[in-house]
């Protein structure tokens, strides 16, 4: 075998590796958790219920134009809200899906998936369900569970318990639907997208990602506007990443009590040890930072729902997620691989979100401590034994799912 053919091959294996196979879960949660802490030492944590929210602002104001704005729910969007492309959250979606479409097209993963009927009536109740528990634990499992636990904020917890109890509770419903309800079962189709076209597709919406990145970057009237170029490209990488990996958070609450399995419910738990001891590090050097330059705010993802309302929004958000087959940021990557079902909850999610977001703004439940307290846990324990803390949880989180792969005494019975 000649050198060239040798070194072709090994382009093509490198290919294989990086955008045609599944990349192992505990490699996927680490890159995830690199990725998390690089946005977030850029600006801000990220996000995937931002993005919703926006573009169900947009839907509601839209209606409001045209029926006006003067009485209920629709006085809430008098205004019209941040430009899609301009707002931050938005942005991080934007990428997100932008890099779940690449790395599903250089895969040859990308096809349009119409589920059955019956997938999308669950659809539409799976969105609503999410977007009204997001609204009440103050984020999706991103921002709520995993970057609220990472930026080091007691609410990731209380979103945590629900998360466990709203799984657990839709599971038991998916078999009680696999066992008595029959309508629906037809229309599921799958149109697929030749290979060449993909490589093109997915080419093209690099190349695109890659020029907003630059002209955002070549802003010289808005530092916002320029920290969007950044934003922008490692949010893209992130929705490569966790679609690679296929890392979707709710199924490391789903598997233990359905399989047995704790692979993936590891990988998250490693994954937020790492975004923890980052934001650890990025949080306590802010009051030494220089005065005038931008900083991370210490109270990003640290909300007042440390509470009822982040264990009621955690079972809401964790119940509509088993409807949906994803949860907030996993509904955003398998909507970049053509997931017409999923395709479908965002719009719900995203009216749930936004009206219960706008309702609970215009009477300060937050601020008034309705939905519960915020407890930014190192005012309350330090820096060090906040990390001891999270790695405790993280640790016992780990006894626990592990001792049930073994023993299946979690298991959730058919």
């Amino acid at each position: 075998m000649s050198e060239e053919s040798v070194f072709k091959g090994k382009i093509k294996e490198l290919y294989g590796l990086l955008c045609e196979k599944e990349w192992n879960p505990y490699v996927t949660g680490v890159i995830v958790a690199f990725f998390s802490v690089m946005i977030m030492a850029w600006w801000r944590p990220w996000g995937a219920v931002g993005a919703i929210r926006n573009w169900g602002d947009w839907i509601m104001y839209g209606v409001a134009s045209v029926f006006g704005s003067d009485t209920g729910i629709l006085a809430f969007y008098d205004e019209a809200p941040g430009s899609i492309f301009i707002n931050s959250g938005s942005v991080i979606g934007l990428g997100f899906v932008g890099g779940a479409f690449i790395s599903a097209c250089l895969g040859k993963q990308f096809a349009l998936r119409f589920p059955p009927y019956r997938e999308l009536v669950k659809a539409v109740i799976a969105g609503l369900l999410m977007g009204v528990g997001s609204a009440l634990a103050g984020g999706c499992n991103v921002g709520g569970f995993y970057n609220a636990i990472g930026n080091l904020g007691a609410n990731g917890f209380a979103m945590m318990f629900g998360l466990i109890f709203g799984v657990i509770l839709g599971l038991k419903l998916l078999y009680v639907e696999m066992e008595h309800i029959s309508w629906g079962d037809g229309g599921s189709k799958t149109i697929s997208v030749p290979t060449k076209v993909g490589y093109g597709l997915g080419a093209a919406i690099l190349l695109l990602i890659v020029w907003a990145s630059y002209n955002y970057a070549g802003n010289e009237d808005s530092d916002y506007i320029a920290s969007l170029g950044g934003i922008i490209l490692i949010a893209t990488c992130l929705g490569y990443t966790m679609q690679r990996g296929r890392w979707c958070m709710v199924q490391g609450f789903r598997e233990p009590h359905m399989t047995g399995d704790c692979t993936l419910a590891k990988s998250v738990m490693l994954s937020i040890a790492i975004v923890a001891i980052g934001a650890a590090v990025l949080k306590y050097a802010v009051p030494v930072r220089a005065e005038g330059e931008a900083v991370l705010n210490s109270m990003y993802y640290v909300r007042g729902t440390f509470g009822w309302g982040g264990l009621a929004g955690g079972f809401l958000f964790g119940l509509g997620a088993m409807f949906a087959g994803g949860c907030g940021s996993g509904t955003l990557w398998r909507v970049g691989e053509g997931q017409v079902k999923l395709m479908l909850v965002v719009p719900f999610f995203a009216i749930s979100n936004s009206i219960m977001t706008a309702w609970f703004k215009d009477n300060d439940f937050e601020a008034d401590g309705v939905l519960g307290s915020y407890v930014y846990l190192p005012d309350v324990f330090g820096y060090g034994p906040t990390l001891l803390i999270i790695g405790a949880v993280m640790m016992l989180w780990y006894v626990v799912v592990t001792w049930n792969e073994e023993t299946n005494k979690l298991i959730v019975p058919m």
